[in-house]
Order: C-alpha cells, then sequence, then structure tokens
C-alpha cells in the first residue's frame, strides 16, 4: 500500500489524498518513508546485484545450484540454494535450457570389451577411472567437427580433449597420447561405448602398452557413460547451442577457440554441487 501511495503520488496526486484512501495516517505514511529496512531486504538486494552481474558475466550458464556456490564466492557468505532460487524466480532469471539427447544404438566393432566400470562413477583416486566418448558440432556452412575428450571420475575434469574435422582413430590417439603427456604414469581403467574407435586395434594397443584396463558400454545405454554424456550435454546448451542460436559458428578455428575457452571454465571456475562447491581443478590440487 505504502508503496502504491508513492507511484501514485508521482503522478500527481497529493499524499493527504491518497492517505485518506488507503484510510492510513500521513503520519504513518511519512515513518514508513524513514523506516531503516530490515537486515534481510539489504543483503537481499545485494545478492539480487550479485546474481545479475554474473548472470551476465557467464552468459545465462548458472541454474541455483551453481549461482549459489559462484554468489557466495564473491561475497564470502554461506546463503543456501532455496534463498537464491527465490532471489532468482523474483528476478525472472533462469539458467540456460538444456536439449535432450536422443538415445541411438550404435554399431559395435568385433573386439569389445566388458562393462567393467559397472556405473560405479566414484573415484577415491586421481587417473584411478576415465570416461570417453567423441561428439559432433556444426559449423555455419555445414561441416562437422569432432571432438574427443577423457573426464577423470575423481574430481569431473577433462583431462584432455582434441578437435578434427575427421572422425577417426586418429583423433582419439591424439587425445589419449595429450591425456598421458600430462599423466605419465597413469594406468587408469577407460571407459567409453562402443564406437569403432574404441574397439580398434590400435586404440586397444595404446591402452595395453600403458597398462589401461578396458571397459564399454551396453548396446545402447547411454546411462553406462553418464558423466561423460552429462558433460557433453553441459558443453553444448550452456555454450555451443547459445552461439547457434545467434549466428554459429564460421570457422573451424572459431568453433575450437570458443570451445577451448569453455572447457577452461569448466575445469578452473565452474563449481559443482558433487565437489563440495569446489570446482575440478580446484579438487585436484586439494588432492595433490
Amino acid at each position: 500500500m505504502h508503496e502504491a501511495i508513492t507511484e501514485l503520488h508521482r503522478v500527481g496526486y497529493t499524499i493527504s489524498e491518497l492517505c485518506a484512501v488507503a484510510n492510513i495516517s500521513r503520519q504513518a505514511y511519512y515513518k514508513y518513508l524513514n523506516r531503516q529496512p530490515p537486515q534481510y531486504e539489504i543483503e537481499n538486494a545485494v545478492i539480487a546485484s550479485t546474481i545479475a552481474e554474473l548472470y551476465l558475466k557467464y552468459k545465462g550458464v548458472p541454474g541455483y545450484r551453481m549461482m549459489r556456490h559462484l554468489v557466495n564466492r564473491q561475497l564470502n557468505t554461506a546463503y543456501g540454494a532455496r534463498r537464491i532460487l527465490r532471489i532468482m524466480r523474483l528476478m525472472g532469471i533462469q539458467s540456460v535450457t538444456r536439449k535432450k539427447k536422443q538415445v541411438r544404438t550404435q554399431k559395435s566393432g568385433d573386439l569389445t570389451a566388458t562393462n567393467t566400470l559397472g556405473r560405479q562413477f566414484v573415484s577415491e583416486f586421481k587417473n584411478e577411472k576415465w570416461l570417453t566418448d567423441v561428439t559432433e558440432y556444426k559449423l555455419k556452412n555445414g561441416s562437422r567437427v569432432y571432438m574427443c575428450a577423457i573426464l577423470d571420475l575423481f574430481d569431473n575434469s577433462i583431462v584432455a580433449h582434441r578437435f578434427s574435422l575427421r572422425n577417426n582413430n586418429q583423433l582419439v590417439l591424439d587425445t589419449f597420447k595429450a591425456a598421458l603427456k600430462c599423466n605419465p604414469l597413469a594406468s587408469p581403467m577407460v571407459h567409453s561405448d562402443r564406437g569403432y574407435q574404441f574397439t580398434s586395434y590400435g586404440f586397444r594397443q595404446l591402452l595395453n602398452v600403458n597398462q589401461m584396463t578396458q571397459s564399454m558400454s551396453r548396446v545402447g545405454k547411454c546411462i553406462d557413460n553418464g558423466p561423460m554424456e552429462s558433460f557433453f550435454g553441459k558443453l553444448k546448451s550452456e555454450r555451443y547451442h547459445l552461439v547457434r542460436k545467434s549466428g554459429g559458428y564460421a570457422t573451424y578455428q572459431h568453433l575450437v577457440e570458443d570451445l577451448n575457452h569453455y572447457i577452461h571454465f569448466y575445469n578452473h571456475e565452474r563449481p559443482q554441487d558433487v565437489l563440495f562447491g569446489l570446482t575440478p581443478i580446484e579438487l585436484r590440487r586439494v588432492a595433490a
């Protein structure tokens, strides 16, 4: 009611007239104007301002869970997820939505492995369990670009990734060589789907030479490689699809640079609930 009086006063009505209609005294109205706002209102205003700043900085990516960690980091506070969600709803802010992934049955090669991982997505040590897969992107002209990535289940970090205009065995081999260069003593269990790159002789030989155990998803069961699929989903919804909506990637170099930037953000700046509010690299360093 007091806010309505203030707004109507701005368009020409007198305070006396408005207070009479509202059946409140002028003294009560002015007392309201001069009151000190309660602490929670002051905090909510600061939170809302911080949310708006972070929402613009990260191009609409954070949902309320991620936003809670980002706000608490910036303000050195410990606000709960429900409070952040409530303020985001009042502001009309929500994260970009993610497209549902279609489940496709993949053809398997002759040389397959059993599902040794068995959806045991928790890892106690670095480089104990790696997930890998290849995903596809498109340029403006319709050309396809492929990316192979490796995710460490210990901290959900992307330990290596490579791009190519060809979806072939070399792309996967180059990605694993990059991962081994950064982690020369690693000998993890490696889980993938049954794509032909992962059933090839060259890939299996690379695993054997480096004493890595191979595990494969069951046919048509994307959930067997769930965290890897989840990462690709985040990348596409939080970056790739947004760029596509605004015109897309004109060149191979443009796409590679932009997605490299996102992966750096994912590893170094994007806190995760399952990592106790830390980023993948922060958890990796804590465990070093």
